[in-house]
């Protein structure tokens, strides 16, 4: 029975599936890329439920019987199963920042930067399990998912979970493709020894960069008053006498972060998509597909 989100993220889901709504032509191409990945392109092979054997992994709670190796199991003191290649390798996994920071919004008509990641990526799910493709939440998935209880299961993971860092450390298959949204402003060098570390295991992915348009455009003037999202009320407000005097000195650091993450990306082997909430979701939609559709 699918998994009924909470009240307080229904508008979540329903947000997902009105993005997701008019890409018919997308669905079309999902399904030409599904027919690409089932000969053989980029090792990601496919046929039926996959066919060449993989790697054994350990059972757990999420797996029926059926998916136990018994002669593998018969073996050892605990039970294996068995992973083929399509299974292991055609899987998309996703991590959505839920740091204080990315709960945070400029204006009322904008949403906050975690609301639109969570849209963007559930609404991504949506159109690759529809096309037979698997997707797991990094941290929160024992399993990948597939078809439309898979999509139920994305979506309230992705609309209901912390996002915290630790997730990252947690374990996927190998040779995945990962998409990690975030605002990513926390020091780059940090950033640089999380995505070494990911490709190293080995993976590669796409980092969706989620930017609000006042920290792009610095819009303040006057005497403004800045808090960190999440702070206590105890603690001093950082105040600027006349903000419109710092926003060169702001715009060049605010750049030269975007450029290093740039720099690290592409070093690594990693995609950067950056979208502004206040532009179409649906252009960081197809920004995300095309660039999973060009690595199969």
């Amino acid at each position: 029975m699918p998994i009924a989100t909470k009240p307080k993220t229904t508008h979540l889901r329903r947000d997902a599936e009105h993005l997701a709504a008019p890409y018919p032509h997308l669905l079309a191409e999902a399904e030409r890329v599904a027919a690409i990945v089932a000969q053989g392109v980029h090792g990601r092979r496919r046929s039926g439920q996959g066919e060449t054997f993989w790697q054994y992994r350990d059972y757990s709670s999420s797996d029926s019987a059926h998916d136990i190796d018994w002669r593998r199991s018969a073996r050892a003191d605990h039970h294996y199963v068995r992973e083929n290649e399509w299974e292991a390798a055609n899987t998309v996994w996703m991590w959505r920042d839920g740091s204080d920071g990315m709960d945070w919004k400029s204006h009322k008509s904008l949403p906050t930067k975690k609301d639109r990641a969570s849209v963007l990526m559930m609404a991504l799910s949506s159109l690759l399990m529809r096309a037979g493709e698997r997707c797991a939440v990094l941290g929160m998935s024992e399993r990948p998912h597939t078809g439309r209880f898979g999509i139920e299961r994305i979506s309230y993971k992705l609309a209901t979970g912390e996002g915290g860092r630790d997730a990252l450390d947690a374990n996927f298959s190998a040779h995945s493709k990962l998409i990690l949204a975030s605002d990513f402003l926390a020091p780059e060098e940090e950033w640089r020894e999380t995505l070494v570390a990911l490709t190293a295991r080995p993976a590669t992915g796409i980092l969706l960069h989620i930017v609000d348009p006042a920290e792009r455009g610095f819009p303040f003037k006057g005497r403004v008053q800045m808090l960190q999202p999440g702070a206590k009320l105890a603690k001093l407000p950082f105040l600027l006498g006349r903000a419109e005097k710092l926003r060169d000195q702001y715009l060049e650091k605010f750049q030269a972060h975007e450029d290093a993450l740039a720099q690290t990306a592409r070093r690594l082997g990693w995609t950067l998509i950056t979208h502004t909430t206040d532009q179409p979701a649906t252009q960081a939609l197809s920004a995300l597909y095309q660039s999973l559709a060009g690595d199969i």
